[in-house]
């Protein structure tokens, strides 16, 4: 099938396609005489692969690695899990920061008269402090 064909069935654009092949994620394409990409349906597989792991936030460093585990039928087990539970303590920190960044904008938001008057204690915040 074709790159059109491919982006429908795996649910992955066309560009990020492209993109996971320059990148190395996909092996070599298989060409058309005339130069087309040709996907089977190991390739729509590994496509669908990936588009789950970027939905878990999975980076591409670690898209990668999972990859090679997924494809090594020898592998541990042990060392999917210390990938997934390492991508989830750093999801639970990532979390606690932005609760954090939450927090402190409704606190400013808070003190914020929202009126005619200059003062800002949200601008004041960004500036470093008062002026």
């Amino acid at each position: 099938m074709n790159i059109g064909e491919a982006s429908t069935q795996s649910a992955v654009s066309a560009k990020m396609i492209r993109h996971y092949e320059s990148l190395g994620l996909l092996p070599k394409i298989a060409r058309s005489e005339s130069g087309y990409r040709q996907y089977d349906d190991a390739m729509i597989h590994t496509l669908r692969f990936i588009r789950r792991a970027r939905d878990l936030g999975f980076s591409i460093k670690e898209i990668e690695r999972l990859l090679g585990l997924w494809r090594n039928r020898r592998r541990a087990s042990a060392d999917v899990k210390r990938i997934a539970l390492a991508h989830a303590d750093d999801l639970q920190q990532r979390i606690a920061e932005m609760q954090a960044m939450q927090r402190t904008l409704l606190h400013l938001a808070h003190c914020c008269h929202g009126d005619a008057r200059p003062d800002c204690p949200i601008l004041d915040d960004l500036a470093g402090g008062p002026a």
